[in-house]
């Protein structure tokens, strides 16, 4: 028998997932067209208002506002007059700023509205990678997944990298405080190279990665940011990894590596005596009950469209996905010859691996 208030209960959750579903691209056009930003500098505002500011048409404004207020991502002020839309006001809230317009905030979330965005423009790629089995190269995304991933990813590092992940490790720190060698397999646009190479300038940097694209951005924004003569930027796969270094960093890329087996083998043959490995991974567990969370249906709908399909895309295909869980990760360590393999530390959102050999 068909339980009705289930049945409702279901219907409200999809009536919900639906409206966020819409709601995530319009959130990423309005920081795309500078709406947030605009919205935060003039203060509670008409949709008219916004618009002029903005040099956007209104008529379009004000629905954007409406759905961004429903959503919580904009706070509804109030009306005037008769109540209607057009003299509705809206204004962002303090912690709507650091979500939506601080750059330099850890909360900052712009890059994951561009990355959810950009995925779904693969569902026909996807629907035939269901079909055969074949993997989904990351260097085939659209342009939107490398920069909305750097920018998704930036904050994190920033709150986390030197503060907390490289601390936790055994002996790693003070080596590069008085110098050293190291490489970020897998650097993609430097965020973190360059975070780590501003933190730590006596040591010197390689980023490394397979995608020319992404390498070339990462050049001009070490430059940019003062550390381009710090760091040596390297188009390669992960295990072409090339000369001896204190310290490897894998940060958010093993689990879409086609063959990350090889990979940490290449690091481990590459460690200089001593040396370590720093593997930070997204929060996952062994028990599927554990991953059956909002985050963790996140994590898994990120990992279908664009980890899981990236580690199938050349052989071996391990195809670990984002939720491999701690244990498949120590198995994969000791395959490729390190003796131990400890979390460090974690946060809610990540674990963070030492290996050595």
């Amino acid at each position: 028998m068909v339980d009705d208030a289930a049945v409702e209960q279901l219907r409200d959750r999809i009536i919900a997932d639906a409206g966020g579903a819409l709601a995530v691209p319009l959130a990423f056009l309005g920081d795309k067209l500078g709406l947030f930003a605009a919205l935060h500098s003039c203060g509670p505002a008409t949709s008219a208002k916004l618009a002029e500011r903005a040099g956007l048409a209104e008529r379009y404004v004000r629905e954007w506002l409406l759905v961004m207020a429903a959503s919580g991502y904009v706070t509804y002020v109030g009306t005037t007059g008769d109540g209607s839309a057009t003299s509705a006001t809206y204004r962002m809230s303090p912690e709507q700023v650091e979500i939506f317009v601080n750059t330099e905030s850890p909360s900052y979330m712009a890059g994951a509205f561009q990355t959810f965005s950009a995925a779904p423009r693969m569902l026909d790629r996807l629907a035939e990678a269901f079909r055969t089995g074949a993997g989904i190269g990351w260097h085939e995304h659209d342009d939107d997944t490398f920069v909305g991933t750097e920018r998704f990813f930036r904050g994190a590092y920033k709150a986390n990298l030197v503060g907390s992940w490289i601390p936790a490790l055994d002996g790693v720190e003070q080596k590069l405080i008085s110098g050293g060698r190291a490489a970020d397999v897998g650097c993609g646009l430097g965020a973190s190279t360059i975070i780590m190479a501003k933190a730590y300038p006596a040591t010197e940097w390689v980023g490394v990665d397979y995608h020319e694209q992404s390498v070339e951005l990462a050049r001009s924004r070490a430059a940019e940011a003062g550390v381009g003569d710090r760091i040596t930027f390297q188009v390669a796969s992960a295990s072409e990894l090339s000369g001896k270094y204190d310290f490897i960093s894998f940060l958010d890329c093993l689990h879409d590596m086609p063959d990350p087996v090889a990979a940490l083998s290449a690091a481990r043959a590459a460690l200089s005596p001593g040396g370590r490995v720093m593997l930070v991974e997204p929060m996952s567990s062994d028990a599927v009950v554990d991953q059956l969370t909002p985050l963790g249906r996140l994590m898994a709908g990120g990992s279908v469209f664009i980890c899981l399909p990236s580690g199938l895309s050349a052989p071996p295909a391990a195809g670990l996905g984002n939720q491999a869980g701690p244990s498949r990760t120590a198995e994969i360590a000791a395959e490729a010859g390190f003796g131990h393999t400890r979390v460090a530390t974690s946060n809610p959102f990540n674990m963070v691996y030492e290996l050595r050999p």
